[in-house]
């Protein structure tokens, strides 16, 4: 009997990075309202009540980063510099260039916009087909964002993260064994009051009963105290939230970031293309788990290498799955792009609590292969 730990991380939408992911995918919304071939790689840095906006922005879309800026961090919640940050009085830097003429060179007659590896994966653990772990702590991280917006636990700030400890028997969850949330909070809150509103308001109401037990060990804000927060705790950047938008470190990754670019660029594209292809092989059947690889060249429409692995639980060998990708699906940029409807406003949806496991995404349609 095979049994092991394994364990992954959510964070909230205040978190440092998360901000900074939102602040970039925003911008790059705001372009595609406007402009749909706009080229976008923006990426976004916070700290002591600064924010620095910075990349590369071609397109005949007018905006204002600013305004976007302060908007987006509105919206997460953070209003205070004395704690984190303040949406009307924080530092606002803008050092955006064109994209690169020579870059540009290969995307314009439809090649990758860079070279690199990108993975998809899917498993039958979980109704979305994503891994146990990674998908109870987005949930965790979801549900604690949820009671601060609705004034249920009033008290709470928007920086937060989540942490999930699954035992695993034979490959599959059998229980949790531990789960950490640690959330800010306003000063005058007593720590015995905050952890037993999270432990009935946020584990208790997400975490099915059945994977708990007396031996499950919970923690809650383990220092016992986390006033100062967002921002002023710590320093965020774009993409730097790349195993808590995939797969919570289960699978493998690629390397490359998602949030504030455009769908030129593979590292965002394919990966979805090959969540999308892996999803489908579970949910069609073929296997109980799924692994894609693929290789891009710059400028290159074709990619380079695919490689499948369904860790032996395939009904099909993996010279038949690749059979069946290679016949269904184009995976030439501009193919993927068409097939996913990539040139739409729809990136701000996809930056918090990871970008795979989402009904409304195009890349987590089921179809029949």
């Amino acid at each position: 009997m095979k049994k092991y730990i394994f364990t992954s991380e959510s964070v909230t939408e205040g978190h440092p990075d998360k901000v900074c992911d939102n602040i970039s995918d925003s911008i790059l919304d705001a372009c595609l309202e406007q402009d749909k071939e706009a080229r976008v790689a923006v990426e976004t840095f916070v700290s002591k009540n600064q924010v620095v906006i910075a990349g590369q922005i071609t397109t005949k879309a007018q905006i204002d980063i600013e305004k976007i800026s302060r908007e987006t961090i509105k919206e997460i919640g953070y209003d205070n510099e004395g704690t984190d940050i303040d949406y009307r009085t924080c530092k606002i830097e803008i050092n955006v260039t064109q994209q690169s003429p020579d870059i540009a060179l290969g995307v314009d007659i439809g090649g990758a916009g860079d070279q690199g590896i990108m993975f998809g994966y899917a498993c039958d653990e979980t109704e979305e087909y994503m891994p146990y772990a990674i998908a109870m702590a987005h949930r965790l991280s979801y549900q604690l964002t949820k009671v601060r917006k609705t004034g249920e636990i009033p008290y709470l700030r928007p920086d937060g993260k989540t942490q999930v400890t699954v035992e695993y028997e034979n490959d599959r969850p059998k229980r949790i064994k531990a789960i950490l949330v640690s959330t800010q909070h306003k000063p005058e809150v007593a720590i015995q009051t905050l952890r037993e509103d999270i432990k009935q308001k946020v584990i208790n109401s997400i975490i099915p009963s059945n994977m708990m037990n007396s031996s499950t060990k919970i923690y809650i804000n383990p220092t016992g105290r986390f006033v100062i927060g967002g921002p002023l705790g710590d320093t965020g950047l774009t993409g730097r939230k790349i195993i808590v938008d995939t797969y919570g470190g289960y699978a493998r990754h690629g390397g490359g970031a998602f949030s504030g670019k455009d769908a030129t660029k593979v590292d965002r594209t394919a990966s979805y293309m090959l969540r999308h292809i892996a999803k489908n092989i579970v949910a069609n059947g073929y296997a109980k788990k799924c692994e894609i690889q693929i290789s891009y060249a710059i400028g290159m429409e074709e990619p380079i290498s695919i490689y499948i692995d369904t860790f032996g639980t395939g009904k099909k060998t993996e010279e038949e799955l690749l059979k069946i990708i290679k016949d269904k699906f184009d995976l030439t940029p501009k193919g993927m792009i068409e097939y996913l409807k990539l040139k739409e406003p729809i990136y701000k949806a996809t930056t918090n609590y990871g970008h795979f496991g989402k009904k409304d995404s195009t890349w987590e349609r089921i179809i029949k292969l």
